[in-house]
């Protein structure tokens, strides 16, 4: 996550639900090629938002911090160039 001062998840695996410790995130969808327009979700109140763009279900979890998700690797990591 490095580069980027709000957290980014992706969903490479297609996951149908990811935790993550945050309520304040953006969505990537998939890594480049197949990603879709950097989505600013914020939750609120709520416990849950979905991705209007790739349909993730995000749901927070006060037990993960800031860079981690449930399941473990969707964190978006800028490719080294």
């Amino acid at each position: 996550m490095a580069g980027h001062p709000i957290p980014h998840f992706q969903n490479d695996a297609g996951h149908p639900l990811i935790e993550v410790g945050v309520k304040k995130f953006m969505c990537v969808g998939a890594n480049a090629p197949f990603d879709h327009p950097h989505e600013f979700l914020d939750m609120g109140d709520e416990q849950e938002i979905i991705c209007p763009y790739c349909s993730t279900l995000y749901r927070y979890n006060s037990e993960l911090d800031a860079q981690q998700t449930q399941p473990d690797g969707c964190q978006f990591v800028v490719p080294a160039e």
